[in-house]
């Protein structure tokens, strides 16, 4: 039995095991693999050695297919990007696609910037039900709204991210019930003096900072793992109860 004899589920679970630009690529084979692609569980775009004009082609492939995706569950969405690569109302439109997809797992990543952070989610994304890990790494502003329920998010890795004001971490982490791990590193553009963390089903928490702060707390009665690492000299108040 030759490939193309298989059934269209056995092609896609296949293809899953690529990389996703080469997955994309069968698309030339024949006619039945034109779309299978589209049936991807998981997807990975990474732009951060292309040039512009690469880069360009990148953003008119996403604008033009993800919204044709036709997975009713997006396992996995990740995107690596370099500074100034893409506008933040294209990545913006692109998490919006993938949280409408009922997207499971979403990591960004925003390398070599040295830029003002950019907003770059839709509101949508702090209220998506089918979320279970959210990670996100660079110069990446979260302006996190008042209405916040993650009810299914279990991992939580925040790496040099900045947010819009002292309050909006806390509101993200009291509004994930089901929270179990946690990694926390602050960025070179940081304003908030406070980290609090006050989550009952907490069972992991990496937590690393360079920066002074005035208070520090920490209420996880669930922690079986702690890693703080805090290089300066300056701390007011800290409360850690576990």
């Amino acid at each position: 039995m030759g490939i193309s004899e298989l059934s269209d589920e056995l092609l896609i679970k296949i293809l899953s095991f690529l990389p996703t630009k080469d997955a994309v690529s069968t698309s030339i084979l024949s006619k039945q693999w034109e779309f299978l692609w589209m049936w991807l569980p998981k997807l990975e775009y990474t732009s951060r050695y292309y040039l512009e004009s690469t880069c360009e082609r990148l953003k008119c492939f996403l604008d033009r297919n993800l919204p044709l995706h036709r997975a009713p569950v997006i396992e996995s969405f990740h995107l690596e990007f370099g500074a100034k690569q893409f506008k933040p109302e294209d990545i913006k439109l692109w998490v919006l696609t993938a949280v409408s997809r009922n997207v499971r797992e979403l990591e960004i990543s925003q390398i070599y910037s040295l830029s003002l952070p950019n907003n770059i989610f839709p509101s949508s994304l702090y209220t998506c039900k089918t979320l279970v890990t959210l990670k996100l790494n660079g110069d990446i502003l979260m302006d996190v709204p008042r209405m916040v329920c993650l009810p299914c998010l279990i991992t939580l890795r925040l790496v040099r991210v900045t947010y819009l004001n002292e309050d909006s971490l806390q509101r993200l982490l009291s509004n994930c019930s089901v929270l179990k791990d946690l990694s926390v590193e602050r960025g070179l553009f940081d304003n908030w003096r406070k980290f609090i963390a006050i989550v009952p089903s907490l069972k992991r928490l990496n937590f690393r900072t360079a920066h002074d702060l005035d208070e520090i707390v920490i209420k996880t009665p669930s922690l079986k793992y702690l890693d703080f690492t805090y290089y300066s000299s300056m701390i007011h108040h800290c409360l850690i109860e576990i």
